[in-house]
């Protein structure tokens, strides 16, 4: 027999079990960049990336309302999804602390709609910011894409707090297929 709904308890999930689970799906790694009030660069490292729908093509990140970047973010019409290649775990770290000038340990470009992008990114996805929604302790960003660039890599991908990309017998495999 199928309980309602409204019969369900509702269980107490700690935070930890929860990001536990999370944890447990493999992701790419992607950073995510726009300009601050100044027009200086600024950028996070983030793996809450998905697309959202083909026509219009959109995809979805979200920000943690705490980030220290939440304003730039918050205030910005554009942004750039920089999908990182296996061998740009130093980007991911480096976006991920607390570093205060991130933009002048690295090498980056500004691309042709003036949003900060790095060379060598697997994809580079370049949006307009289509809405968004507030979201418990987050907010979730829906962009619109305007521009993509891709190059022919491996991703980077992040697991259980770890990194590391595709064996090469996956794509052996797919290429049997």
């Amino acid at each position: 027999m199928v309980k309602n709904l409204k019969e369900w308890e509702v269980e107490t999930i700690s935070q930890v079990e929860f990001k536990k689970a999370l944890g447990n799906y493999p992701t790419g790694v992607t950073v995510i960049t726009t300009l601050d009030e100044n027009n200086k660069p600024v950028g996070l490292t983030a793996n809450s990336f998905a697309s959202v729908s083909i026509d219009p093509l959109l995809i979805l990140w979200s920000l943690d309302k705490n980030s220290s970047l939440y304003d730039p973010f918050i205030q910005t019409s554009k942004f750039a999804i920089n999908i990182l290649a296996d061998d740009q775990e130093n980007l991911c770290s480096l976006f991920a602390s607390k570093v205060p000038d991130r933009f002048g340990q690295c090498v980056w470009e500004e691309s042709e709609r003036q949003l900060p992008v790095f060379p060598g990114a697997l994809s580079q996805l370049e949006c307009e910011v289509y809405n968004k929604i507030d979201a418990g302790d987050h907010i979730i960003f829906i962009g619109k894409v305007i521009h993509i660039t891709n190059e022919d890599k491996n991703p980077l991908l992040y697991h259980k707090r770890n990194f590391g990309t595709i064996p090469e017998e996956f794509y052996k495999k797919v290429a049997n297929v």
